[in-house]
This record gives C-alpha cells, sequence and structure tokens, in this order.
C-alpha cells in the first residue's frame, strides 16, 4: 500500500513538474484568427470554383436557360474574390493597428543579421539537417519569408482575377480603370487567364506545405501551431529531463 502511495504521489509530482513547465504567449489576436480562418475558406471557394471554371463540367440536360450551374459557380469565384480582397484591406489595416506579431505578414526585416541567421537554420531544421529547434514567439525567419511572400502573390492574384472580371463588366467600368493596368503586362487575355490558373495551382501546393509544417512544427518543436491560430495563445513547452 505504501509502495502504491508514493507512486501516486510521484505522478501527481511529475504531473505539476510539468505543468509549470508549460508557459503560453498571446500572439494572434482574434481579428488575425478570424481573418485566417476566413481567408482560409474563401481560398478553399475560389480554389474549387477556379478548377471548374478552367475545367467545366459535363452539360446538364435540358434547354440551357433551364439551369444556371455555370452561373452559380461563376458568382461564387466572384462574390469570394471580391470578399477576399476586403478582407485583405482589413488585414492590411490591423497591421497598422494591431501587435507587433500580426505586422510580420507585410514586412521582412532584411537588416537584421540574427534575422537571416534564424533563416538558414530554419531551412536545416525543416531538412532534418539539425535536430534542436528553435522557438519563436511570432512566425520563425523561414515561414516568415513564405508567408510575406505568398501575401505578395496574393495581391497579383487579386489584381489579375479583378482585370479578368472587368473585361466582363467593360472598359467603362471602374473594374477596368483600377485593374486594366494588368493587360499592360499581359497584352494577350488568355495569357492572364492561364497565368491566373495557374497561380490557383501554386495556392494549392502552398496550403499543402502550409499545413504539413503547421503539424510538424506542433509535434516536434515542443510548440503549439494549429491551436495558437484558434486560440491565439502559443503554447511552449519545456524540455524535462527523462
Amino acid at each position: 500500500m505504501t509502495t502504491e502511495i508514493a507512486r501516486v504521489q510521484g505522478a501527481i509530482d511529475s504531473a505539476g513538474e510539468r505543468a509549470r513547465s508549460l508557459q503560453t504567449v498571446y500572439v494572434y489576436q482574434a481579428p488575425v484568427r478570424l481573418w485566417h480562418w476566413v481567408n482560409a475558406l474563401l481560398i478553399v471557394a475560389l480554389c474549387v470554383t477556379g478548377y471548374l471554371i478552367g475545367s467545366p463540367p459535363p452539360s446538364v440536360p435540358g434547354e440551357a436557360s433551364a439551369s444556371f450551374q455555370m452561373g452559380y459557380i461563376r458568382f461564387i469565384h466572384f462574390a469570394s474574390g471580391q470578399t477576399l480582397i476586403v478582407f485583405f484591406i482589413l488585414r492590411a489595416y490591423w497591421a497598422i493597428v494591431g501587435n507587433k506579431y500580426s505586422k510580420q505578414l507585410f514586412y521582412m526585416p532584411i537588416t537584421n543579421r540574427t534575422w537571416w541567421w534564424g533563416m538558414i537554420y530554419e531551412f536545416k531544421w525543416y531538412a532534418f539537417l539539425v535536430r534542436d529547434p528553435k522557438k519563436y514567439i511570432g512566425h520563425n525567419p523561414l515561414a516568415h519569408v513564405a508567408m510575406f511572400t505568398f501575401m505578395l502573390f496574393m495581391i497579383f492574384m487579386m489584381c489579375s482575377g479583378m482585370a479578368l472580371y472587368a473585361e466582363g463588366q467593360g472598359i467603362d467600368s471602374w473594374q477596368y480603370k483600377m485593374f486594366g493596368f494588368m493587360f499592360w503586362i499581359f497584352p494577350n487575355s488568355q495569357d492572364l487567364h492561364t497565368v491566373h490558373h495557374l497561380g490557383m495551382w501554386a495556392i494549392v501546393v502552398f496550403v499543402i506545405v502550409h499545413i504539413y509544417a503547421a503539424v510538424r512544427e506542433d509535434i516536434l518543436s515542443r510548440q503549439s501551431m494549429i491551436s495558437s491560430i484558434i486560440s491565439g495563445e502559443r503554447l511552449f513547452r519545456d524540455d524535462l529531463p527523462d
């Protein structure tokens, strides 16, 4: 009996030690988390409808006037794209008024030598060339570069999408006046269609890598990733002796 009590007490003490070893930092504010998940849903809708626009489903039977299948697909695509732009603008605004971690997606500290060293180290970490993970409150330097580049790419996708939408609205529309400059870069409209469609596949690849990296970090680096973008808090688990 005495041995069993000692074992239970030891387990309780160990659990208490582990509980005390946990540290949390509030990183992602509510507007950032809201934008992240709305952005994710919009990107899914855009990729699915964009694929169907590029590779239309088989024609439905009956008179064409009796079906609005492609019309609904295009409407969801256009509405999702315009909503994406609105939330992007709101996210850019929050980068100004939010905490310092909300600004990471819109700048890179390229003059900071420590940041460059961290980016090289993180590349080695993801390539399984080093064993000890570094812990960061916000994005690690390599993820910082990836997210900043993705935001620039999204600007291109939004501008090219609105330019293609402006074709249907006409050259007198405000959409064409704002985004018609894309046709100076791609005078052939079909070229812009092709690049925009290829951009969709680039986003798909990015999403796959993004999810993989988040899950991998959550497991191997002893710091929370997935739960952080839900709760806003980053959890750091200290290494304890065996």
